[in-house]
């Protein structure tokens, strides 16, 4: 007879099912927890306890006898599924290493792995990191015979942008060609081409890209039914946290497992849907109630974050928008007697000043730098706070990317600018050889030879014609054309009587060769240009090229100071500059939302766009409501009176239209001047 052995439980023992829900949720908190059968979408606004909601519906699910291998929890993040399984762990006495919690993408690979044969890969299939995806399609562009040697061709990384966006979003590639990369119409076709030898390469290599994961096993589920049932009877509940951010192929994964027996429970704020950009659809979340007719709404509007002065202004401000669910923030905090500030200024560099100078104030009156951001719509908006920052030797951290000076693009441009007044500037002369197509770290040190033995100048002089030497250089076939645009490009920067001013140079670089090199190279092209128009402006305050490089150096690090890498890796006091994209779902207890005039938030691009404009503004009224409700204790709005331009004179800037779509008396209106003006 065989031995009787039993594998005791590693989870800790505890109270089954004595959580007292009523006593540990608010009232809205609670019916949504305790909600019925069927399918439900649950409204959390901004701070109102979302993943305290999650966390305790899971645990409320185990308590009522759901076993956890039939839930399914779908998250954005690792961090998220982890905090909310790890917290449901302590909360009840059940084992819950079987429950189906993660990203959508580990889902995707969890399932993939299962029935990867269905799509011609085998079950050890290799995932391909950024790098792997590089070089497959540049094998996959080379296969297909594509000529770049007459034509700028999408480099790899802007291609697999491209793919990613039809595939999450399910349009066709030819109107994402259209829409967002008009500049590559006439390449269409081969690009096409490219796609097909990229995911047939992708099989003979058994390799799938991050896309793949979910996209693949979309597919699974679709073509094969018996697949798809087996795991809808397992999921009997489905539940879904920050659903406003779901892109076309996830709301069809979230479809399938959910079909047969409707239990979905889809958490978000479509307040906060702010992410249309890299292919969520806003309208998952406000057709909810259509797609599935007998859903129920919860609206969960206690706001533990912030004072009610910050609710009140945020409310005002997002009730402009006319598709959404209405809702309104309640505090659960006491007055604070005092309302945000609105303040205008005199022009960038004064609000600049204004921060600084205010985030020392703060600090000596008790928040820490670390407790204080300052938000923003675009990344060069903070150009010259960094400047501002860096010379008061206030540290900051930057989660929106790295220090403005420290940008490839900003970089590529300096060394244009390098080389006309240093013609020695051997790592100048290299960087700008290598952006050419063809030309490597081999052909660029070549090129760099044949510059050392030309006849120039004798001393540090700049020859007198870039081109006249240049033009005769042995280069790749692929990069004659470009390599001659270049030297003329040069000619330009060198001017008529020395060297042009730094505003006339980047001019020059931004309507040379290097506007062709940042469309095939950045995926986010038209973001990197505003960074240079804005390096324009900034460049305009100098008549010397010497000087401008030295500000750019002394900014960027080179003088000795903490590089950005290092400033993430140091959690020493630091003040955080971020754009809004990246500052949400974290607070502050105070914030500081910067350039809020028309054309800098809501953004230009939005403005000037003629097609679905208001749902263009609503977003950007949605991100700035994000921006608001960041904030904890203290919230501060500002604005430029004027934007100072070396061509045109000064600009006069209009404040922000969402700053009308409050009433005055929510904000104290700041007059600041300088020291010793007269009041």
């Amino acid at each position: 007879m065989a031995r009787k052995y039993t594998i005791e439980s590693t989870v800790p023992s505890g109270p089954g099912g004595t959580i007292d829900y009523k006593a540990e949720l608010n009232e809205q908190q609670y019916a949504a927890v305790t909600s019925l059968l069927g399918p439900s979408l649950v409204i959390a606004g901004a701070g109102s306890g979302k993943t305290r909601t999650l966390t305790y519906r899971v645990a409320y699910l185990l308590d009522n006898g759901i076993p956890p291998e039939n839930i399914l929890l779908l998250t954005f993040t690792n961090k998220a599924a982890r905090e909310m399984l790890d917290r449901v762990e302590q909360l009840v006495p059940h084992e819950t290493r079987s429950i189906w919690g993660g990203t959508f993408h580990s889902i995707g690979n969890r399932l993939l792995r299962r029935h990867a044969e269905k799509v011609g890969l085998t079950n050890s299939f290799s995932i391909m990191d950024r790098e792997d995806q590089k070089d497959l399609m540049a094998a996959s562009i080379a296969s297909v015979g594509v000529n770049t040697k007459e034509v700028r061709f999408p480099k790899p990384e802007v291609l697999a942008n491209m793919f990613s966006l039809s595939e999450n979003t399910g349009i066709e590639l030819q109107e994402i060609i259209e829409a967002r990369y008009p500049y590559f119409e006439e390449l269409h076709e081969s690009i096409d081409s490219v796609q097909t030898a990229y995911c047939k390469r992708k099989l003979v290599t058994n390799s799938a890209d991050f896309d793949d994961l979910l996209v693949l096993t979309v597919r699974v589920l679709e073509e094969n039914p018996e697949i798809a049932g087996y795991y809808q009877s397992q999921f009997q509940f489905v539940l879904v946290d920050e659903y406003q951010d779901t892109n076309w192929v996830q709301s069809q994964f979230i479809d399938i497992c959910a079909a047969k027996h409707g239990n979905l429970m889809v958490v978000g704020d479509d307040a906060q849907s702010i992410y249309s950009w890299r292919g969520a659809d806003f309208e998952h979340i406000l057709e909810f109630p259509k797609t599935y007719p007998k859903a129920k709404t919860y609206k969960i509007e206690t706001n533990y974050r912030s004072v009610p002065e910050v609710l009140e202004l945020a409310n005002h401000a997002i009730s402009a928008n006319a598709r959404q669910f209405e809702k309104t923030l309640k505090a659960s905090r006491p007055q604070r007697e005092q309302l945000p500030a609105l303040i205008a200024l005199n022009d960038p560099a004064t609000q600049a000043s204004f921060v600084a100078q205010r985030v020392l104030e703060l600090r000596d009156e008790g928040i820490e730098l670390e407790e204080m951001a300052v938000l923003y719509r675009a990344h060069f908006h903070a150009m010259e706070l960094q400047m501002e920052l860096t010379n008061r030797g206030i540290p900051f951290n930057i989660t929106s990317g790295l220090r403005f000076f420290e940008q490839a693009h900003v970089k590529d441009v300096a060394a244009f600018m390098k080389l006309a007044v240093n013609r020695r500037d051997e790592l100048a002369f290299k960087r700008i050889a290598r952006m050419l197509p063809g030309i490597g770290a081999v052909s660029a040190d070549k090129l760099w030879r044949q510059w050392l033995k030309s006849p120039l100048p004798k001393g540090d002089s700049p020859p007198q014609s870039f081109s006249a030497h240049l033009t005769s250089f042995k280069v790749p076939l692929k990069a004659n054309s470009a390599w001659q645009q270049l030297s003329y490009t040069m000619d330009e920067l060198l001017g008529d009587d020395g060297p042009a001013s730094p505003e006339e140079m980047i001019t020059s670089v931004m309507g040379g060769v290097y506007d062709d090199y940042m469309r095939s190279k950045f995926p986010n092209y038209d973001n990197r240009i505003q960074d240079l128009d804005q390096l324009k402006r900034y460049s305009a305050q100098f008549n010397d090229v010497t000087e401008f490089l030295g500000q750019l150096a002394l900014l960027s690090g080179v003088d000795g100071g903490p590089s950005s890498g290092e400033q993430k890796k140091d959690h020493s006091e630091a003040l955080t500059l971020s754009s809004v994209h990246q500052a949400k779902g974290l607070e502050w207890r105070a914030v500081f939302v910067i350039w809020l005039t028309e054309g800098m938030f809501p953004n230009a691009r939005v403005l000037e766009e003629d097609d679905d404009e208001e749902s263009g503004l609503e977003e950007e009224r949605r991100l700035f409501y994000v921006a608001v409700t960041r904030a904890k204790d203290e919230l501060y709005l500002s604005y430029p009176y004027m934007w100072p331009s070396s061509r045109s004179g000064d600009i006069m800037q209009r404040p922000s239209r969402f700053l009308d779509d409050f009433p005055g008396e929510l904000v104290e209106e700041w007059e600041v001047g300088s020291a010793g003006a007269s009041w």
